[in-house]
């Protein structure tokens, strides 16, 4: 009887150790997936905050001699022939102006763009068949003036050699509230005579643009929509007077484009 009850008691404690370790598992178990839970919450807080950086970081748009990362995919997205995306944004500064057609865009016929500026006239042709979103972004603005009496804000005769024109603003900094992706870059230079979009990132572009005056060596960050035909004698006056900061800065020789006429290229 005595052995019988020593039995029971035995199986008692034995059926508490097994439901004590049972739960102090489960314990194990509720910690190291609140730990989890914990590093995945940190991590995706993190992530929307480089997302959010990624599209909303500000800073001027600009051309560099540096090595930068290659564009995104996003920043290059491709759409049906004869179609853009134009993206509204909180742009400071510029000229807020209508976007630009999205459909039934220009993909074979290039165009002469006359830029007069006070120095005299400066000719480029627009390449719609490589950058069609980009050429088609550039009438629009010349249509709605958007470039008339804006200066020619930075001259770079140091590493690159570049004329950066397109911000009512002449800071930098300024846009028409939208940006666009980029275009042309697989394989892209910039020999003398390029027109190119300026951009602070992948997909920025907006309205300013740089003209090669002497070959350049760049990255393929830059979508390169034209070429000047006309004009390179100005733009090399220009560069020889130097800029403030010396290098890369303000043209000491102030140039202005006071406006710009487009017509289809003749053949």
């Amino acid at each position: 009887m005595a052995s019988s009850k020593r039995e029971k008691e035995l199986a008692r404690m034995r059926a508490e150790r097994q439901a004590a370790r049972r739960a102090a598992a489960a314990a194990r178990r509720r910690q190291r997936n609140l730990i989890i839970t914990s590093v995945l919450g940190v991590a995706l807080v993190a992530l929307g905050a480089i997302v959010l950086a990624s599209k909303y970081g500000g800073g001027a748009d600009k051309v560099t001699g540096s090595k930068d990362k290659s564009p995104s995919a996003a920043a290059t997205q491709t759409l049906p022939p004869g179609t853009c995306d134009y993206k509204a944004t909180k742009t400071p500064g510029g000229r807020k102006v209508d976007l630009p057609p999205e459909t039934g865009v220009e993909t074979k016929q290039s165009f002469t763009a006359h830029v007069r500026t006070n120095l005299g006239v400066i000719d480029l042709v627009l390449n719609s068949a490589a950058a069609p979103c980009t050429a088609n972004n550039f009438r629009s603005l010349a249509h709605f003036k958007y470039f008339d009496n804006t200066p020619c804000h930075r001259l770079t005769t140091q590493g690159i050699f570049v004329l950066q024109c397109g911000d009512p603003t002449g800071k930098g900094t300024g846009g028409p509230g939208y940006t666009f992706a980029d275009e042309n870059l697989k394989g892209a230079t910039y020999p003398k005579g390029t027109v190119a979009m300026a951009n602070s990132g992948p997909g920025s572009n907006g309205s300013q643009f740089f003209l090669v005056y002497k070959d350049t060596q760049l990255d393929p960050n830059y979508t390169p929509f034209g070429t000047i035909t006309k004009g390179l004698d100005i733009l090399n006056k220009v560069a020889a007077a130097g800029s403030e900061p010396a290098g890369d800065g303000k043209p000491k020789l102030d140039i202005k484009i006071l406006g710009i006429r487009i017509e289809p290229t003749k053949a």
